[in-house]
């Protein structure tokens, strides 16, 4: 069965000054379709490139990004933030919330930029309504109409989860999602992510450095030093 999403030979490095600083160095991976995969591994090993690179937020330097077994990394930029927008989504250890606006109209800017402005007047009812019953979902109902200045770091990194599935991705890259939060919020909010995951087919990558995290995955993958070195059912 071809993979969801997966890449092959993946290279990746940064330049600090005239130095070279290798980060991934030859990686392949891949995600069935509805799987759920947890990425672990130590502090530069990698993880977080891994998943820029697979979202397409950051072109590898060797190697290919692979969805449905077809090539996605050297798509034109259009089609590339169209898939970013459509069958990705993105949970980051920063939130990247527009403080400007309100936890209500955070969620609903992925589908502001998707529709355009004539189509999303059009939708907006609904898709205020959804956006509503998704920060409700993640418990944060009650915080609708605050701007992120009122709210707290918890707060935050909920009202990016529910942003990064407001508009219904068939793939959803997260970077320790729960970081931010209290055992019980975070709890809560893995099982929401795990129901979207069985009920609807949600593929899931998730970063985490929290091993009871990554034991609830499907399948556990290690990075060590920018290589994959195993894949495990359980965590150690």
């Amino acid at each position: 069965m071809t993979p969801h999403l997966a890449c092959v030979d993946l290279v990746k490095g940064y330049r600090k000054g005239k130095v070279q600083v290798p980060v991934l160095q030859g990686v392949d991976f891949e995600a069935a379709r509805g799987e759920y995969v947890a990425v672990m591994g130590a502090s530069g090993s990698g993880k977080s490139t891994l998943l820029h690179v697979l979202g397409l937020l950051d072109d590898p330097d060797r190697g290919r990004i692979l969805l449905e077994g077809r090539p996605i990394d050297r798509l034109p930029d259009r089609r590339r933030d169209e898939l970013r927008n459509r069958i990705f989504g993105f949970i980051f250890q920063s939130y990247h919330l527009l403080p400007e606006l309100t936890a209500l109209e955070n969620v609903l800017t992925p589908l502001m930029i998707r529709y355009g402005v004539i189509a999303y007047k059009l939708r907006r009812k609904r898709l205020v309504h959804q956006a509503r019953l998704l920060l409700d979902r993640v418990g944060l109902g009650h915080r609708c109409n605050h701007k992120p200045s009122e709210l707290s770091g918890g707060e935050m990194q909920r009202a990016a989860i529910a942003r990064a599935l407001a508009g219904q991705p068939s793939i959803l890259l997260a970077d320790e999602p729960t970081g931010n939060l209290d055992a019980a919020t975070g709890q809560a909010v893995l099982d929401l992510l795990r129901d979207l995951n069985r009920e609807e087919g949600l593929t899931m990558i998730m970063v985490t450095h929290d091993a009871q995290v990554a034991a609830q995955a499907d399948r556990v993958v290690r990075l060590t030093e920018g290589r994959i070195v195993e894949c495990l059912t359980e965590v150690p």
